[in-house]
């Protein structure tokens, strides 16, 4: 498992944007903050609740000063089919399906698919936040922009914390 602070690793894959294949790597997220997210499948049941969500929230994620971008194993045909039938997708959607990316996270399921893995990236590209469900449950994409949120204050951020509501004044030496 990937270490929180740690930098992720590099990863080099074709992706789709607007019907458009190109080339995406890590040094695309760096300099910003970033979600790099993993799922299981295009053309699933939940993965495209995800992907719509992503995508009507985004204008909130560029709000923020994040990048999106998503990774599957499916092949770039498949991610372009997909995101055509979803109506497009505002963000990349990445092809691993060598699994070398899904690996390198630690996210490949016993059934060779990512699990459904969120990673928040500092600017610097280290690991900032990491959250993984099983196949079947659905992430939520508002407490992922919270977190983004929450990280980008610098605060110490309570539980239930949302923009604008206060934060907590340490009281002690301790970080957390």
């Amino acid at each position: 498992m990937l270490r929180l602070e740690a930098e992720v690793p590099d990863f080099s894959l074709d992706g789709v944007e607007g019907g458009r294949v190109r080339r995406y790597s890590l040094a695309d997220l760096r300099g910003g903050w970033a979600v790099l997210f993993f799922y299981p499948a295009d053309f699933t049941f939940v993965c495209p609740t995800e992907m719509r969500s992503f995508h009507e929230r985004l204008p909130e994620f560029r709000a923020l000063g994040c990048a999106v971008m998503a990774i599957g194993v499916d092949d770039i045909d498949s991610h372009r089919a997909w995101a055509e039938e979803l109506g497009g997708v505002g963000f990349p959607i990445l092809s691993d399906p060598g699994r070398v990316a899904t690996r390198a996270y630690g996210v490949l399921s016993p059934e060779d698919r990512p699990w459904r893995a969120t990673f928040v990236l500092d600017p610097g590209a280290r690991l900032a936040h990491l959250t993984v469900s099983p196949a079947n449950v659905g992430r939520s994409v508002e407490e992922t922009r919270r977190v983004v949120a929450a990280l980008q204050s610098g605060r110490l951020c309570p539980a239930d914390w949302r923009p604008g509501e206060p934060t907590l004044e340490p009281t002690t030496a301790h970080r957390y």
